[in-house]
């Protein structure tokens, strides 16, 4: 067999952890173990039926040709409403609006067309963990910024002065949070702005993808808030957390036509187009009815709420209430330095890995968002999976020595 050479640029990078996570409680349920997985971010709940109804709809009418490579001209002209509708922003369909295989594609395009060698990528951590690896892949060096506990996870306006260089290229904002929850409020994105206004350089790429899971605040945009901004701003949302879209790959983006441009072009030599069948289930989840957000929101509060008071009664494990998304991220350092099963735990990847293997409860370590030692649990779970899951992680946290 001749010799297998990966490129160099594939060296950079390293397997997502939260698919890592989630694949090791795959396997052990094929095993036939009781696994209760909490590592990956999609929610429970089905894709509502009038959005599946357009999609089987779509394809009993044929739709199911190539479109153009950003999307069809109907789901741009939706994504453009919504954007005008939700968010105070007004795109032109045709040149300033992008479809794509997933919200992640979408920022992963955004990387490759514009980033070169050499080029920095600020990230906040902790970071969703793609955030990093897309830098990398496209050539650039990622300078990620601490935010702390203690600031609710936000980051601070002097911080991010403090990061910037003339090498800067974008700034990525991902409110609310994954894994954190938590969001950057009006004042918040304010103070972030006037200090993006000093450099003209530096780009913004926000991810608005958790905009519709929310609890105990109000939803903003960076380039809403600073209109200044947005000729440098691009703004990203999608299908999957809002409508339970998560494997019909639908993202959108608003911004800049140069460079809507360079994604296109980018689109036409990789995936050449969106699914046309998820297309037309998007332009429904769009400009359908919304009221089943509140119901679900209503139940991840409730589960939100569950957990944290949960944790409160474990040892060594503390935790911030998030105000969106559907993830707890409880610090774990009470657990550092204890034995599991005969082993010290050394770091929060060593908690994890305890946890699954004596209580099969699977979460992602906050090694893998760039802050330790915490861990990432997502709660887009049945209450009965995570009323179990509770008691098992109480246990685990009384066992350890």
């Amino acid at each position: 067999m001749a010799e297998f050479k990966a490129s160099e640029a594939l060296s950079r990078i390293k397997p997502s952890p939260t698919i890592a996570m989630s694949q090791k409680a795959i396997d052990l349920k094929r095993q036939g173990k009781d696994v209760i997985a909490l590592a990956a971010g999609e929610p429970d709940f089905p894709t509502p039926e009038h959005i599946a109804e357009a999609g089987i709809r779509a394809i009993r009418d044929g739709k199911t040709q190539y479109t153009s490579v950003d999307g069809i001209m109907e789901l741009k002209e939706a994504v453009a409403a919504k954007f005008t509708r939700d968010n105070s922003l007004t795109y032109d369909p045709g040149s300033e609006i992008c479809v794509a295989s997933g919200g992640k594609f979408v920022l992963y395009a955004a990387l490759m067309a514009t980033v070169d060698k050499g080029d920095e990528v600020i990230i906040p951590a902790p970071y969703w963990v793609s955030y990093p690896g897309m830098t990398k892949l496209a050539g650039g060096e990622p300078v990620f910024v601490e935010t702390k506990q203690e600031d609710g996870f936000r980051l601070m306006p002097d911080d991010l002065e403090a990061a910037i260089t003339p090498k800067t290229r974008w700034l990525i904002l991902n409110s609310p949070s994954n894994p954190t929850g938590a969001i950057l409020s009006r004042s918040d994105l304010k103070a972030l702005a006037d200090v993006l206004m000093r450099h003209p350089h530096v780009w913004v790429l926000t991810d608005d993808i958790y905009e519709h899971v929310l609890y105990d605040a109000e939803f903003a945009t960076i380039a809403e808030v600073e209109p200044g901004l947005k000729d440098r701003t691009l703004t990203m949302n999608g299908a999957s957390k809002a409508y339970s879209m998560t494997g019909w790959r639908i993202g959108y983006a608003g911004g800049p036509a140069p460079l809507m441009a360079a994604m296109r072009k980018l689109f036409s030599q990789s995936t050449t187009n969106p699914c046309s069948i998820s297309q037309w289930a998007a332009v429904a989840a769009l400009e359908g009815p919304h009221d089943f957000l509140a119901e679900r929101n209503k139940a991840f509060r409730e589960r939100r709420d569950f957990l944290l008071d949960a944790f409160d009664a474990m040892p060594g494990i503390s935790c911030e209430k998030p105000e969106g998304a559907f993830y707890l991220y409880p610090r774990c350092e009470g657990l550092i330095g204890k034995s599991a099963g005969g082993k010290v735990m050394e770091t929060d990847l060593d908690v994890a890995e305890a946890l699954l293997v004596q209580e099969l409860v699977a979460l992602v370590p906050g090694t893998a968002f760039g802050k330790a030692p915490y861990l990432r649990l997502s709660y887009a779970a049945s209450m009965e999976s995570l009323q179990e899951a509770a008691k098992r992680i109480a246990r685990f946290c009384d066992s350890v020595r």
